[in-house]
């Protein structure tokens, strides 16, 4: 793992599932062992069954496992991945900051909000380790990916 890998809001790409592409990559074999089965033919029998109704729903499963598939990013935050029109990346080049962690009001920076529903405060408690010890030694440590408090 390199300072690369580290998201501008603190985050380290090379933990995201999108990136290392295990939910893309589980979602693509589901699918393939459904079609292999032909699991929608099971699907409308099972969708007769009042205990089964929600089966009714399998062409819209179907659908967004294949959306999943394509959650794939190849890249980390730095390189360009993720969202192109990052508020945060945006505002971090802008500044030339190598991160938030080299701004002053991170801590209640609006821009990271959003970041809270996916990683409660991950991000931040990532930013304080790395304001505090520096990236190297943050690389060498714990780097959460959700945290609650």
């Amino acid at each position: 793992m390199t300072s690369d890998s580290i998201a501008y809001c603190g985050l380290c790409c090379s933990e995201c599932p999108n990136h290392t592409g295990v939910i893309a990559d589980l979602a693509r074999d589901l699918r393939k062992e459904l079609r292999t089965y032909r699991f929608e033919k099971t699907a409308e029998l099972l969708s007769s069954i009042s205990f089964f109704k929600s089966f009714e729903k399998y062409h819209e499963c179907y659908e967004v496992l294949g959306s999943m598939v394509k959650l794939r990013c190849g890249k980390y935050c730095k390189e360009g991945g993720g969202n192109p029109g990052c508020r945060i990346r945006n505002c971090a080049k802008k500044n030339q900051f190598e991160g938030c962690w080299e701004c002053e009001s991170f801590e209640s920076c609006d821009k990271l909000e959003f970041l809270e529903t996916n990683h409660g405060r991950a991000h931040l408690k990532n930013l304080k380790i790395i304001k505090r010890k520096g990236i190297d030694e943050f690389l060498k440590g714990k780097k959460f990916w959700y945290a609650a408090k």
